[in-house]
This record gives C-alpha cells, structure tokens and sequence, in this order.
C-alpha cells in the first residue's frame, strides 16, 4: 500500500487560494479517478475538482468556507500496491513510510512531457481504445484538464441518433405511482389548523454566496452609484421581436435582451467612458473599444455574469445564441473561467418580476450597468391622444465619480431612441 497526495491545483488566472465549497467524498471512502471530489471556489466560479486517482480517501484539508493555498495538499488516498498512476502524479506519490517531497510536484493531471492536453492516464487510455484524438476535445476541468465527462461527450457528439422509441417508455417509468397528491388535495379546506414551527436553519455563507456577499459590499462601499429610470416605448420593437420569432423555433426565440445589447453596442461608440473599467491600482480609467456585455444570471450557485464577448461584431442571432449558451453554462457550471470574467459593460433583467424600476449595483471594475424591467401595456399620451402602448423602463446606474449625470443621461436616451426605433439598431453608420 502506498500513500498518494493530491495538491491544490492552480485554477487559472493568478489564483494563490481556493475556497473549499463542499467535499463530494468522506475520510475511508473508496473513490475512482475522475469522480467528484470536492467543489473549490474561485473569485470567478465555482470548479468541481475530479480524484487524479483511484484509492481509499485517508484525510481531507480543512471544511467548507475554509481557503486552501494552491500547492498545499487537499486529500491524501491510499493506493492499491501495483496501481498504475501517470508519470506527473508519480512525482507526488511517496511510500508510506517516505517522507513528503520537498520539491513542487508538476500539476496533477499534467501530461508526459511529449503531450500537449491535461488529462488523466484512465481518460488516455479511454481515448485511445475510442480512436479520439484529446486535441479536439474541449477540457472542462482545472486548467482545461479534459475529464472523462469531456471525453464521453466528445464521443457521443460522433455517434447519430439511433432510436427514440424508448421515450414514451421513460416517460411512463417517470409518471407519478403514488397517491400523494390525491392525500394532499384531500387536506384543502379541511378542518386541520396550521401547525406553529420553530428553529433556526444555520447557513454557511462560502462559495458563490461569499463571493457575491463581498463584491457587493465592495461595490457600494467604494463607488458612489448615480441611477437614472427612463421609460421607453418598446411597441415596435415588440411587433419586430413577434415578427422574427415567428420564423424561428421556439427554443431560439429571441427576448428583449438581445435587442438592448445589439443596441447598446452601437450607442457605446459615442459614449466611451460607459464601456470602461476602473484600475483602483493604478488609478486610471481603462476604455475598451470592444464590447463585452456580461449576462447577469440567476443560477443555483447564486448570481453569475457570464460574458458575450465582442457583440460589436455579431448579429442578432449570435448574440441571442451565446446568451443562451453562456448562460446555460453559468447554470449547469460548464462554463470556462474565460467565460465568467473580463465584461466591459453589465446588462441584468428580471424578466417578467422586473418590475417598475430597480437600482442594480455595479459589476466592478465595471463603471456602468443596464437593467431592463418588465414590458406591459399601459396607457400613454401621443399627439394628445390616449393610447394603449407597451412601455418598458430601463433602469441603469454609473460611477458617479467617472461617469458624469448628463453622460449617463444621453447615454440612456440615445439608447431609448435605439430601442424605440429599432430599424436603426441594423443600419449601416
């Protein structure tokens, strides 16, 4: 028997530390390679870290919300004598009796020095019995570490389709057999009085939560915010946004969303000091000439801002396309880490709960950001006449100490006047 240790891998981007979020394993359990092993986090995401080998769990580094330096040790596994481990995971794998290495291990998961992906021996192996080459498949792990999950549906998306006959099948396995609803609907109006309850449910604030927890105290603590709510009559581009979604399939019709940020990419060409970052370091104003929009987005981790890079050069569809795609992957944590930072401008909408008006708060460094409220017809005056338009309030805010109150101002009338004839959003200036 031998002991195997697994270090903090680096995470990409300068990180020094990580956050453990929650361990998917317990000391004495047997683990396989590449099934979870812990959820670390980052300032950027939070990133599920596979086992690089398969053994008994010995010991874990610390609970959750506790910070692990990169390089320090995270498990310790003990490994069936003859088990084959790759050569960059021999250089941290000692006897049990040998004391720890003084030397930094090459990062776990590393290939041979003639390769050119990360990827463990068993995925290799995988790999090659299936005739993939692991240049082509896109890594979802710790620094693009490619996991057996990447593999299997890098092989899936060459396979077609054989068969859907099962799906009816699955879908009755799936009904409900129970009489639960049936016990619980007899309970409706009923003489049963309502029971008082007690307790209090402790939370830990890690992960996501903590990151958000601290960007925001961050962003109102350091950035006057400056707000302004105008209105903006979004009837025709109502009638365009039907019109288009008529022609395309439910799944890909297009939001209001895609419009403000193909709108909003043309208006930041005349007001450049809204598509800027703050160096608080340096103190100086960074104005960008591309446009990246970060997407905030609700997911169950918490709020995330995947990015819609270069929007300046999309069209519609490409925009509404990598909205959808960004932000699955906030949700379901496929998303790279490229993906969740580096926006130069933020867009959040509540949709449907959006409101009257909001007051959102700065991504930082981020110096501007767009919120978009619930569309709804209401009555309005045009030409002295009542009439039943669909308004919509876009509801943004500023760094007041970068952002004047009249450029901020223009900036949003000039994107109203987009929005309420959306013919120019496409024009050619």
């Amino acid at each position: 028997m031998s002991r195997f240790e697994f270090k903090v891998p680096d995470l990409g981007e300068g990180t020094v530390s990580s956050e453990i979020v929650a361990w998917k394993v317990a000391v004495g359990d047997w683990v396989q390679e590449d099934a979870p092993l812990a959820e670390l986090s980052t300032d950027k995401a939070v990133v599920e870290v596979p086992s690089p080998v398969s053994g008994r769990v010995l010991s874990l580094a610390g609970k959750p919300g506790d910070a692990v330096a990169v390089g320090s040790v995270l498990a310790v596994f003990a490994l069936e004598e003859g088990q084959p481990v790759g050569a960059s995971l021999l250089a941290t794998e000692t006897a049990t009796s040998a004391p720890a290495p003084a030397a930094a291990p090459a990062p776990v998961g590393a290939s041979l020095p003639a390769a050119k992906v990360l990827a463990s021996p068993a995925t290799r192996r995988r790999a090659s019995e299936a005739g993939v080459d692991l240049h082509q498949v896109v890594g979802t792990g710790p620094g693009g570490r490619i996991l057996r999950v990447d593999l299997e549906r890098t092989v899936a998306s060459k396979l077609a389709p054989t068969s859907h006959s099962a799906t009816g099948e699955v879908a009755s396995k799936l009904a409900p057999t129970s009489n639960s609803s049936k016990v619980a609907a007899s309970n409706v109006g009923g003489s049963l009085l309502p029971t008082p309850t007690s307790g209090i449910t402790e939370i830990p604030v890690i992960g996501v939560r903590r990151v958000i927890a601290q960007r925001m105290e961050q962003a109102k603590r350091t950035v006057p915010h400056f707000s302004y709510v105008e209105e903006v009559d979004v009837t025709a581009l109502e009638a365009l946004r039907l019109h288009l979604n008529s022609r395309r399939p439910r799944e890909e019709a297009y939001s209001y969303l895609p419009f403000v940020m193909a709108a909003l990419a043309r208006v930041l060409r005349e007001f450049p000091q809204c598509n800027a970052h703050y160096d608080a370091a340096r103190n100086v104003v960074l104005r960008h000439a591309a446009v990246h929009i970060g997407v905030a987005t609700q997911t169950p981790d918490g709020l995330k801002v995947p990015v819609v890079r270069h929007v300046e050069a999309l069209k519609l569809g490409q925009v509404a396309a990598e909205v959808r795609r960004v932000s699955a992957a906030a949700r379901n944590n496929t998303a790279r880490r490229d993906e969740l930072g580096g926006s130069t401008i933020t867009v959040t909408s509540l949709g449907k709960l959006g409101g009257i008006a909001s007051t959102p708060v700065l991504n930082l460094p981020e110096v501007a950001i767009i919120g978009l409220n619930k569309a709804v017809e209401r009555p309005v005056v045009v030409g002295g006449a009542v009439v039943v338009r669909r308004m919509m309030n876009l509801s943004s805010s500023f760094d007041h100490r970068f952002v004047d109150g009249f450029d901020a101002a223009a900036m949003v009338q000039a994107l109203k006047e987009r929005l309420e004839q959306p013919a120019t959003i496409f024009m050619a200036e």
